[in-house]
């Protein structure tokens, strides 16, 4: 996949998720029916130019009702955006994903490998559960959305540009996100994607599809000479000669690119060949 390419897909979706390109100037919020779609990656509700729903968003929005509802309309396009793409969604579609991989670009001290990598991928499956799946069965506060967001919080900044009483409601809750926000931007400047690596329950849900979307990476093993290259360009951490389809793999290509022997390929699953019979 050339980079270039990629870079122009995500530049169109992320314009597409936020073409209420008025909104940004106005901070008023788009209110069409649009807004009732989810969107496949991360992009709150409520940032000025959202033209749909974050499905994480809408998930912690069932919370709201007075009765409890099972969220069968985003759950199915979880399961739908999965199986078709895996995480290729945050490869190619998420407007967060790109934010960071824009910053990471800046040049500055680079470390993706270090020790606590490893256990800190654990953290976005804690938060899935604790944070998204836990509040769905039992009446909590929609968790995610409140406390953790950095997507959320930075529509909230930009709302704020536009609505000094907004600005005056600002509070503990608000300036922990704001910190959380503002790690997550800081620290894109050394580590590649650290929300998507690490924080990121959607990604957790996209990565539990990545074995068996329809979107996915190919090995032909027997043509692999064993280099290694595609494992050292991976920012991802992941070894395509080993886990081509690994749950950490956003499909970015870095390693199709870069694979001497030509054996690994993206694209959507090839049917088998025919079996010949005498």
């Amino acid at each position: 996949m050339d980079k270039r390419k990629r870079f122009a897909v995500q530049a169109l979706s992320t314009l597409l998720h936020n073409a209420n390109f008025k909104g940004f100037f106005t901070g008023r919020l788009y209110t069409g029916p649009l807004k009732q779609v989810c969107v496949p990656g991360l992009n709150c509700y409520s940032c000025p130019g959202a033209v749909g729903a974050c499905p994480l968003g809408s998930l912690q929005n069932f919370l709201g009702g007075l009765k409890f509802r099972f969220p069968y309309y985003v759950v199915g396009l979880l399961l739908f955006f999965g199986a078709v793409l895996g995480r290729a969604v945050c490869g190619f579609l998420c407007p967060f994903g790109l934010l960071q991989e824009l910053l990471n670009r800046i040049p500055f001290y680079k470390k993706n490998r270090f020790r606590a990598d490893r256990a800190l991928r654990y953290l976005k499956y804690l938060v899935l559960l604790l944070l998204v799946v836990l509040p769905l069965f039992v009446k909590l506060t929609p968790f995610f959305c409140k406390y953790l967001c950095p997507s959320g919080t930075l529509a909230g900044l930009l709302l704020s540009l536009h609505d000094a009483a907004l600005r005056s409601r600002w509070g503990a809750i608000f300036s922990w996100k704001s910190v959380v926000l503002a790690a997550v931007l800081l620290s894109s400047l050394i580590v590649y994607r650290p929300f998507c690596k690490y924080l990121c329950p959607l990604g957790a849900i996209y990565g539990f599809f990545n074995k068996f979307a329809l979107f996915r990476m190919e090995l032909d093993t027997a043509g692999c000479v064993g280099c290694k290259r595609c494992a050292a360009v991976c920012r991802m951490g992941v070894d395509p000669s080993e886990t081509p389809n690994s749950a950490e793999c956003i499909r970015c290509g870095d390693c199709v690119n870069a694979c001497p022997a030509g054996v690994l390929s993206l694209g959507f699953r090839r049917a088998a060949a025919p079996q010949k019979t005498d």
